[in-house]
């Protein structure tokens, strides 16, 4: 009887695997014939990698991530991972599978928090059908007032539905108070590098002693010190530290789509003149661009919205 586990840890072809029953961790090689699996267009391993890809019963090359669950094999003296099972998402940038929620992870200062990443990472969240969760770091080194603006441009978030946490991370009560929303989930702690990912994992579960950078005070980021992907076992749940990034990739090949990642956006569009056929770009009486006149939507939201579309536009077709 072929047994069920979770890879947590992937390094260099390399996985640590838990099973799912006994909870023992063992470690484990990808044996070679899974790479290549037949798919049907309704498998999960389908992603749509441009704007003509037609998904269809084909060949597929299954590479193992941390998160995915498998069937392995510990009959032989190496313990083998022999089939992944089906996936309910997936991202490439982390690279991680079966996540709950998002950990969208900025710093107040050092770097200083970034909206236009903010409103990339829930798109990304809103595609996967993740729930996005703020965490807010380095409240310690921000002035009075610049918490405060910030404060105020994350109550809009708020009143969207997506929670804010914000901690001190030296200050392990305070992190330790802030976990609750962890429990009984895969979370993925995403953000650039220096924003404190890896001082708050360190709060959360003292032991991990996980590196972490400095700022570079010319580039005005951190010094890339998470080498791999790997879940650590918090409470209840899991939670994934992963290589810090800047740059984060749009996945949507026709602009038009975009509206439909702006839960925000779609709550009003029945008011625009046009529906939900409204881009909410030149299209005359448009209630989003009302609201952004009338300070009901964040000038910075809908702004970094017209920059995506761009860059949407903007973008190479791949055939």
């Amino acid at each position: 009887m072929r047994k069920i586990a979770l890879i947590t840890r992937l390094i260099g072809g390399n996985y640590t695997i838990v099973d799912v029953e006994s909870k023992q961790e063992f470690e484990a090689k990808a044996r070679g014939g899974l790479r290549y699996v037949k798919v049907d267009p309704s498998s999960s391993f389908h992603r749509t990698i441009s704007k003509r890809t037609k998904k269809e019963t084909e060949l597929l090359q299954i590479s193992p991530k941390v998160g995915d669950y498998c069937y392995y094999d510990d009959l032989e003296d190496t313990i083998l991972i022999d089939e992944i099972l089906p996936r309910k998402n997936e991202l490439s940038r982390p690279d991680i599978a079966n996540i709950d929620q998002l950990l969208l992870t900025f710093s107040v200062v050092e770097p200083t928090f970034s909206f236009h990443l903010l409103d990339k990472f829930l798109i990304s969240s809103y595609q996967n059908n993740l729930t996005p969760v703020i965490l807010v770091t380095k409240i310690d080194l921000a002035t009075t007032e610049e918490l405060k603006e910030l404060k105020e441009n994350l109550s809009y978030y708020q009143k969207i539905g997506i929670e804010v946490h914000y901690v001190n991370s030296l200050d392990i009560e305070s992190v330790t108070e802030e976990r609750l929303f962890l429990e009984g989930k895969i979370t993925v702690l995403a953000g650039q590098t220096g924003v404190g990912k890896s001082t708050f994992l360190n709060a959360l579960k003292p032991g991990l002693d996980l590196r972490t950078g400095e700022i570079s005070k010319a580039l005005g980021r951190g010094r890339h010190t998470t080498r791999h992907s790997e879940l650590y076992k918090i409470g209840g749940g899991y939670i994934a530290d992963t290589p810090g990034f800047s740059k984060l990739d749009i996945d949507i090949h026709k602009f038009e789509e975009l509206k439909n990642y702006y839960p925000d956006f779609i709550e009003l569009s029945s008011d625009c003149r046009f529906g939900n056929s409204c881009n909410h770009l030149n299209e005359p009486k448009c209630k989003i661009k009302e609201e952004v006149l009338n300070g009901n939507i964040l000038t910075s939201r809908y702004e970094n919205y017209l920059s995506f579309i761009d860059e949407i536009k903007n973008k190479k077709i791949i055939y």
